[in-house]
């Protein structure tokens, strides 16, 4: 089975000779860091792809990999897996992982291997091309997230940490998420901070409750609580802010912004 690109050509560049060169600028050469887990946004790399950049060329990546993603489309299940096969972008095919599929769903019965809620899905697949850029073919285990009950997160998290603990193989998480939808610069900044210190302090319960108590639209928060959980069990003592950005950085227009926040956790 092959996924085709959804957002190609669109989302970013839909020829390799282009993807490339957007992404040598996007990716800084910069000292490397080994963590457990990074966060990195997902829109247009217009907007994006700089924090997301900043955040994969600062990190040492292994070749396999667990993406978590929001679920935009409302297909699918709660807990949505890719089941077999390859994800094709304009610099080749990325492997999804059965064996890491197989043995997460003996943890966490809840997860399915649907695919439905993948399909037309873009915060996953814009993480590919970072990945195959900077290591060539890579393994991946890809979870689409929607349920939103924190009892069903967290059992997500431990099933998680306790498979990259057991699989012997270097995993790293990754949680695609953007930050605030369409607030003025002001007021998007200052619940996006609320929302980082939980992510910094490795707060998996602060930024699920920070999420509602301030109404804060930050559309990955689900993938990015499971992260927490797990990174916590795997020994992550803190998150560090590597880039925050908004669209209007890229458009100058502050009054309606998104919020871009990239991190990551060791």
């Amino acid at each position: 089975m092959q996924r085709q690109p959804a957002v190609a050509g669109y989302f970013y560049p839909g020829t390799r000779t282009e993807l490339e060169a957007q992404l040598e600028d996007l990716i800084p050469q910069k000292e490397k860091v080994t963590c457990q887990a990074i966060v990195v946004p997902h829109a247009g790399y217009i907007y994006s792809g700089g924090v997301a950049g900043a955040v994969y060329g600062s990190v040492n990546l292994p070749d396999t990999f667990v993406i978590l993603c929001p679920n935009h489309t409302g297909s699918g299940s709660d807990f949505d897996i890719h089941p077999e096969g390859e994800w094709i972008t304009p610099l080749g095919a990325a492997t999804v992982d059965e064996d890491l599929i197989n043995e997460l769903i003996k943890r966490f019965p809840l997860a399915r291997k649907d695919g439905r809620a993948h399909i037309r899905e873009h915060s996953l697949e814009v993480q590919i091309p970072f990945l195959q850029y900077l290591k060539g073919k890579i393994n991946f285990l890809p979870i689409c997230v929607r349920q939103f009950r924190y009892e069903q997160l967290e059992e997500l998290g431990h099933a998680l940490s306790d498979l990259i603990r057991t699989s012997g193989k270097e995993i790293m998480m990754i949680s695609s998420t953007d930050m605030t939808h369409y607030e003025p610069q002001e007021s998007a900044s200052r619940k996006d901070r609320l929302a980082i210190d939980q992510m910094e302090n490795l707060n998996a319960r602060g930024l699920y409750d920070t999420i509602h108590q301030y109404d804060i639209s930050m559309c990955g928060y689900l993938p990015t609580t499971v992260t927490l959980i797990a990174a916590k069990d795997l020994g992550c003592e803190k998150g560090t802010l590597v880039k925050y950005a908004t669209s209007g950085d890229t458009t100058n227009d502050y009054k309606s912004v998104v919020g871009y926040a990239g991190l990551y956790l060791k």
